[in-house]
């Protein structure tokens, strides 16, 4: 069996806040638990109206108070907008109260626009993602025990070895987690154009550390399942006009599903996000499986990461119930367990 996980946004539904959005993760992490989920991934965004998990640490920390076993963690962590050792800070505090059960993902986006990464304070320069490397170096020593004569330590978080992820959508993280010997997760439930590159370069030069032995692949899948095929297009709509309004430089909260998604856009609008969001497993139990299995032959991760982003509470716990079933069923190649 593929091991699956779970990625939330914490949306902000239409008509809600974002404290009615945070409780909604919480009770989706507490179901995912239950249901067999390793995972539960919470995602930095800034300035964003539709998401409610910006302050990402603390919001990892209200989950894992809330939960008993499952793993949670970021999906990720934007670095360059934070120094290494606030991250490392954060992060070791989280798993000294929730030991083993805390992951730390990393991204290279600022997960934000210019203004908005002005406002958090972090000196802005051209080569502030070139840095990247070295700051995921800066945070791993600092999470490593401490060396005679360090004069600068992460407390809490020295010798508490948090496992990093690197994340991307593209060729970079692939051969930087490859070259450092981390677990990679391809933002393929947005962006999967360089996702069948991305995989071939890690599994290629992947080079074991002390972390990893050998290569872990983590895919992102999108999930919309439904009693129907109509009802899980249905609740995909709210998705697509998520992205429609990114399209359109108007971000918003997450809007209630629409019957017909086609009367709100124009024909590059819907190129667009139909290549965006390629991989999704929308419909039916029936469908969705099917959808589910093509993905895993052809890919073969060594674990999915699921995500929906769903108007109606009730409804995508339902869905992730559904996915859950699903994923257990899957026929996979036997592999290591990565927990």
């Amino acid at each position: 069996m593929t091991p699956y996980s779970l990625l939330d946004l914490s949306p902000i539904v239409e008509g809600s806040d974002a404290g009615q959005a945070m409780r909604n993760s919480l009770d989706l992490a507490q179901h995912a638990e239950r249901l067999g989920y390793r995972r539960f991934w919470l995602a930095e965004h800034h300035n964003m109206p539709g998401i409610a998990s910006a302050a990402t640490s603390v919001l990892i920390g209200y989950v894992a108070n809330g939960t008993s076993t499952i793993r949670v963690g970021s999906g990720g962590i934007m670095l360059p907008n934070h120094s290494p050792l606030v991250i490392a800070e954060q992060f070791g505090t989280l798993a000294s109260l929730y030991p083993g059960r805390i992951d730390l993902g990393l991204g290279r986006a600022p997960g934000s626009d210019q203004a908005t990464a002005r406002a958090l304070r972090r000196q802005l320069s051209h080569d502030s993602a070139d840095t990247f490397p070295q700051d995921v170096e800066e945070l791993q020593a600092f999470f490593d025990d401490v060396r005679p004569g360090q004069r600068v330590r992460a407390v809490p978080g020295a010798g508490l070895k948090v496992p990093l992820w690197l994340l991307g959508s593209s060729l970079f993280s692939a051969q930087l987690s490859a070259a450092m010997g981390l677990p990679f997760a391809f933002a393929s439930h947005f962006a999967p154009g360089f996702m069948r590159q991305a995989v071939d370069l890690y599994r290629r030069t992947f080079r074991p550390s002390e972390q990893l032995d050998r290569p872990h692949v983590m895919l992102g899948l999108n999930v919309f399942a439904a009693d129907t095929d109509e009802e899980g297009q249905r609740l995909f709509s709210s998705l697509q006009q998520q992205f429609l309004a990114l399209i359109r430089g108007t971000p918003g909260q997450l809007k209630p599903p629409v019957d017909d998604i086609t009367r709100l856009w124009d024909a590059s609008e819907a190129d667009h996000i139909r290549r965006s969001l390629a991989c999704s497993a929308v419909g039916s139990a029936d469908t969705v499986r099917q959808a589910m299995q093509r993905f895993v032959d052809d890919l073969q991760p060594d674990e999915l990461m699921l995500t929906g982003m769903i108007y109606d509470h009730a409804a995508r716990l339902k869905s992730f119930e559904m996915a859950a079933d699903i994923a257990r069923s899957l026929q996979s190649p036997s592999r290591p367990s990565l927990d």
